[in-house]
């Protein structure tokens, strides 16, 4: 069966400061991040007396600054009441605590929040030895270890404003009135866990967060904290259920990128990308190999530079599929790399996919 085609509605986002008029009562703003993927999509709905604001952009100076801008200009001077979080990331959850200090409600999921507190309470000097005997595990090349271990990491409290005390929970099932429209919530895992996409009831808008994103893939990555997890089964699982919800009338206005429709393509796209990564890193095990050295059949390129450790808990991601199915086995080498290789041959079958996982 063939599926409607992704198309863009919109050929150019909102200029930082400005806001987008999507749908009746629904803007789209853009706040800036200091990094390779500079911008992060943020939402208002208009309550009348005042806004439902969707996710929020770092804490930085800049990102302050173009608030002020949008708080004066598009939004009107009325206050921010409410504002819903879809998930823990520092790019989405960064400026909570300054807007609740100025009279907002807080509202995400229970695992977001817990995150977002325990992390932003976590500040180090240095990366902890369970830290680094992970990445050394993963296949860190020596050099970028060493140097890792000597400057401070980064915290997530760098880009988060203090969190307050409480919030107001949303949960999978549950139903929320935003901007005069009811949503229902549903949530996905794998990229964060509890992460909720809201669906009016009312028409065709979905506000998909980094759940659901045009173009490029969110990263599904394995890390320190539980090195033995398997997030790509869940983002999997994740995709599967959502694939029950979507149509391709559907808007979706997502964390990142332009809004877009196709969601029913969309979604398969996103389990095929890994699918094909997961068929061509099979044969490439046939030989023991670190995760390090399995950029190039997941990404189809070698990975340097600022991203390589987003591509490495990813790497790990795709084996520990692996491993958690019985496919591969995982030994320990004597300078305490983890060595991943084929439990038994495999044939190369190498389904055709739209983009890289990265």
């Amino acid at each position: 069966m063939s599926l409607a085609a992704i198309r863009y509605p919109w050929a150019e986002p909102p200029a930082p400061g400005t806001a987008t008029e999507v749908a009746p009562g629904l803007l789209w703003m853009r706040l800036p991040l200091p990094m390779q993927l500079d911008h992060v999509n943020c939402y208002a709905l208009d309550e009348g007396d005042g806004w439902t604001l969707v996710d929020t952009g770092f804490d930085t100076p800049e990102a302050r600054a173009v608030w002020e801008r949008l708080l004066a200009g598009p939004l009107a001077g009325r206050p921010v009441r409410r504002l819903v979080v879809t998930h823990y990331h520092p790019d989405h959850i960064g400026l909570a605590g300054w807007f609740v200090a100025r009279g907002a409600e807080l509202v995400t999921t229970r695992t977001s929040w817990i995150f977002a507190r325990m992390l932003v309470l976590d500040v180090q000097d240095r990366l902890p030895p369970e830290s680094l005997a992970y990445w050394r595990a993963a296949g860190m090349p020596p050099e970028m270890l060493d140097e890792f271990a000597r400057d401070r990491p980064f915290n997530f409290a760098d880009r988060v404003s203090a969190l307050p005390l409480g919030y107001t929970r949303i949960r999978e099932g549950d139903r929320i009135t935003m901007g005069g429209r009811v949503w229902d919530i549903r949530c996905g895992d794998g990229h964060a866990p509890e992460h909720a996409t809201f669906w009016s009831r009312d028409d065709d808008l979905v506000l998909g967060g980094d759940q659901l994103l045009p173009s490029i893939s969110a990263n599904i990555g394995v890390y320190p904290t539980e090195p033995a997890a398997d997030p790509l089964a869940e983002w999997l699982a994740s995709c599967t259920r959502f694939m029950t919800l979507a149509e391709a009338r559907h808007l979706v206005l997502p964390g990142h990128k332009m809004p877009f429709t196709g969601l029913p393509l969309r979604l398969r796209q996103m389990v095929e990308n890994h699918e094909g990564a997961l068929a061509r890193l099979r044969p490439h095990l046939a030989t023991p190999r670190m995760a390090g050295e399995c950029m190039v059949p997941i990404f189809k390129r070698e990975i340097t530079g600022p991203v390589y450790r987003m591509a490495l808990v990813e790497a790990v991601a795709h084996l520990n599929w692996l491993m958690h199915r019985g496919e591969v086995a995982r030994e320990t080498s004597a300078d305490g790399r983890w060595l991943w290789r084929m439990r038994r041959p495999v044939a190369a079958q190498v389904p055709q996919d739209d983009d890289s996982a990265a």
